[in-house]
């Protein structure tokens, strides 16, 4: 016979009733068993608040525990702990400020609202005395906020690569794996649920690069500016892009890259990238995440699993919620966000260095490759291989080619890249990408 548990009863708000919300309040229930004998904690929902309550919703909640004002979880005396699921920075960031000065815990998954005012609200958090946890806010049901705040906490952080989107991998998995279109890939991920009706954010890079800027001030102490992050979205690569990288021995993901240099200045950058067929990240696919820390004890860490989806999500919003009540019963602890001097500024993005993956479509004629290869070496950018090939040329009198480009500062390839454009023998936009360079691979 197990042992008999005696526990407190913490009362919760829900703010949203959602894909995750109402998986967190539908597997609350289901493990509350389990969570009473690990926590010593009862976590009971006594309120939910959505935008329209007569909309029909996948859990069944007592009409009574139902209301549209947010204002109604900070009245209730009762609830210790508010859970922010509505997402967006407006009324979101109202309630999480109203919740901190009623000394009410928060827990959210809101990445866009931590990467927007998280230095706000930490700051108000660490006055009020109150902590903010966000697990979920970051990789769905990858632990990769704990792993960073108290798992890796001995380590200094050298680099964190990232592929944080599941839309944007399940995009380019079929584009590479079923030769899709990118339209045509996008229209199988809504299908099938994996993007939104509106997939701007997601195919932007504005989703991952969100999460990037919460595990970049994690790791280095201080709030990531926004305008400081290089972004770049999936919606130019051709379906070209992919055969070339192939035969170039590399596949295509939406990569996130946090590292910092030899004088502290830390890089923050979403972009497509070229990713070594023979590394680990490359092998990633389908709406699935991973997460590769390079801590200077550790080594290399691999964190991989579901980014998405009601029951990874819930997972993480649930493991926060028993970290909160554990709080509550055993102790208090810090608010979310521990600021340190130890790095402090971001790097000028156009000061960051990648080898780079160039495709032009040239006229076919002599001398492109020496015209294209002067206005490079104007930046002084080296070329380490070219491929021109035959069998995806046109019948136009224009051709395809592909050059890999040797380390260079990004602001010199895009001044490059101006004056390759405005050659009279360039057609179209060049398509051009970083090549990252990876450990292990």
């Amino acid at each position: 016979m197990p042992a008999t548990i005696t526990s407190r009863t913490i009362h919760i708000g829900l703010a949203g009733l959602g894909n995750v919300g109402a998986g967190v309040y539908k597997n609350l229930d289901a493990n509350r068993d389990l969570i009473v004998q690990r926590t010593g904690a009862d976590i009971r929902v006594k309120r939910v608040i959505v935008r329209d309550i007569s909309r029909a919703r996948d859990v069944e909640v007592p009409p009574d525990m139902v209301s549209s004002r947010w204002q109604d979880l900070i009245d209730d005396a009762e609830i210790e702990v508010i859970v922010e699921l509505i997402g967006g920075t407006t009324t979101a960031y109202d309630l999480v400020c109203a919740a901190l000065r009623a000394k009410k815990t928060v827990v959210t998954g809101n990445k866009a609202l931590l990467a927007e005012r998280g230095q706000e609200l930490f700051a108000l958090a660490e006055k009020c005395g109150v902590p903010i946890y966000f697990e979920a806010a970051v990789a769905g049901g990858i632990p990769i906020i704990q792993v960073l705040q108290e798992g890796l906490v001995g380590n200094r952080i050298l680099s964190i690569h990232g592929i944080i989107n599941g839309t944007c991998n399940y995009i380019l998995t079929r584009m590479s794996q079923a030769g899709l279109s990118y339209a045509d890939a996008l229209r199988e991920a809504q299908e099938k649920g994996y993007a939104e009706a509106d997939p701007t954010l997601d195919v932007s890079g504005w989703d991952a690069a969100h999460k990037a800027i919460i595990l970049a001030s994690l790791s280095y102490g201080f709030w990531i500016p926004q305008e400081c992050v290089h972004v770049e979205g999936v919606d130019k690569i051709d379906i070209a892009d992919f055969k070339f990288a192939k035969r170039l021995g590399y596949t295509i993901k939406l990569l996130s890259v946090i590292r910092a240099d030899e004088k502290g200045l830390v890089e923050v950058r979403t972009q497509p990238t070229l990713v070594p067929l023979s590394h680990v990240l490359a092998s990633v696919s389908g709406s699935f995440n991973a997460v590769l820390v390079n801590g200077d004890i550790v080594g290399e860490s691999l964190f991989y699993g579901r980014g998405a989806g009601q029951d990874p999500t819930s997972s993480s919003v649930i493991s926060d919620l028993c970290e909160a009540a554990a709080t509550l019963v055993y102790g208090a602890r810090h608010s979310g966000f521990v600021p340190h001097g130890l790095y402090g500024k971001s790097k000028p993005v156009d000061d960051t260095v990648s080898h780079y993956y160039l495709r032009l479509t040239v006229a076919d004629e002599p001398g492109v490759l020496a015209r294209v290869a002067t206005e490079l070496g104007r930046r002084s950018i080296g070329i380490s291989s070219m491929i021109q090939p035959e069998d995806l040329e046109d019948t136009s009198g224009q051709t395809s080619l592909v050059l890999m480009l040797h380390d260079a500062k990004l602001g010199d390839v895009k001044g490059a890249l101006d004056a390759i454009r405005a050659l009279d023998c360039v057609r179209g936009e060049p398509s051009w990408m970083r090549v990252e360079t990876l450990q292990g691979s």
